[in-house]
């Protein structure tokens, strides 16, 4: 087929990843896609329990570290696109263990940035059109005032261990490119928010602890400023940054909605009681806020110009927040089962009945 890619999807089982095969699988049927997931905890096998392996899917339990299993999986499906998602990507985590992003973000990147460069650069290379499309985030850029906006030119400032070995991986797949014309882009995106999201990032977070009677924690003075992103305009973005973006080019994929922490606690809060009422106590959700210590480096602000992927690509966000964030509770709503399963652990039961630890 004219437009068929094997697509080596990292870190599918993951929040985005998840989110992104399925996109694909539904709108895309001449793309194979490959799931490679190590299955940490953020990554969950029964977010793609419906996908079982065939013609079009195939699921890989492995590291992207393990030079060995990537490069059998280049080598064996005939891999022409990477869409790398894998990371670990929760600031707080990486400020309490710093290793496991070093390992995982930079050395994870360089591991497969090396099997695209073994499978397809030189003479021998059988693969059309390849591309690797490196994921990456706008904590790259550090902290805006109250003004401006983070452009692709804006140089890299991060904050925390997380964003500091992102910004790594970013220069480290750039170099791919001039050094060795390696076929990389690569996407810095803003928050992101939808279905899948595990529950130690804020949306999530909120949503379970006020349907629980539990505090809600809210950052210094919660007026830190992100730019939100529906996971599904995300994925779609990077559809078209694979379909018809240029090779050493990075893209801004932002939301165009720019919201203080606090405000986005609050209307999750106003939404729940809307929808399934007040709780026992009779006391609105937003009573349960509690303001804690500030994150260590917390960024002020981010804020996303977008203006070169509309402009060249011609994506543009669909969805504005106050839809984004009414789809994503009524998904949580619906899904409780899920986000149970998340909270005590048995989600790992699954995986865990299938691949040996």
């Amino acid at each position: 087929m004219k437009n068929r890619r094997t697509v080596l999807v990292t870190g599918g089982c993951g929040f985005i990843g998840t989110n992104f095969i399925h996109l694909l699988l539904d709108k895309y049927s001449d793309w194979r896609v490959i799931n490679l997931d190590k299955l940490t905890y953020a990554g969950n096998l029964k977010n793609l329990q419906s996908l079982p392996d065939g013609d079009n899917y195939r699921f890989i339990k492995g590291d992207i570290c393990d030079e060995a299993t990537v490069q059998t999986i280049f080598s064996d499906e005939k891999i022409d696109t990477v869409v790398h998602f894998a990371a670990e990507s929760h600031v707080d985590r990486s400020i309490t263990g710093p290793a496991a992003f070093i390992q995982t973000n930079i050395v994870g990147t360089f591991t497969l940035l090396e099997a695209a460069r073994k499978f397809w650069i030189g003479e021998s290379s059988q693969v059309e059109r390849p591309c690797f499309l490196h994921v990456s985030t706008d904590e790259v850029y550090g902290s805006l005032g109250k003004t401006g906006y983070f452009k692709e030119t804006t140089p890299f400032d991060p904050s925390s261990p997380y964003s500091a070995s992102k910004a790594s991986s970013d220069h480290l797949a750039n170099a791919y490119f001039h050094t060795y014309g390696l076929p990389v882009r690569i996407t810095n995106c803003s928050n992101n928010y939808g279905p899948y999201q595990f529950p130690e990032k804020l949306i999530p977070l909120i949503f379970n602890n006020s349907m629980r009677g539990r505090k809600l924690p809210v950052y210094g003075d919660g007026k830190n400023v992100r730019d939100w992103l529906y996971v599904k305009d995300h994925c779609e973005a990077i559809v078209e940054v694979v379909k018809k973006g240029d090779n050493g080019h990075c893209y801004n994929i932002g939301g165009n909605n720019e919201k203080q922490n606090i405000d986005v606690v609050t209307l999750v809060c106003d939404i729940l009681d809307k929808k399934i009422g007040l709780p026992k106590s009779g006391e609105p959700r937003r009573s349960l806020i509690t303001f804690v210590e500030d994150r260590l480096g917390h960024d002020r602000r981010y804020a996303i110009d977008a203006t070169k992927i509309k402009k060249y690509l011609g994506w543009e966000p669909r969805v504005n927040f106050e839809q984004g964030i009414e789809k994503t509770v009524d998904w949580y709503l619906a899904n409780q089962e899920w986000v149970a399963g998340i909270v005590d652990g048995s989600y790992k039961e699954y995986y865990k009945q299938m691949y040996a630890e």
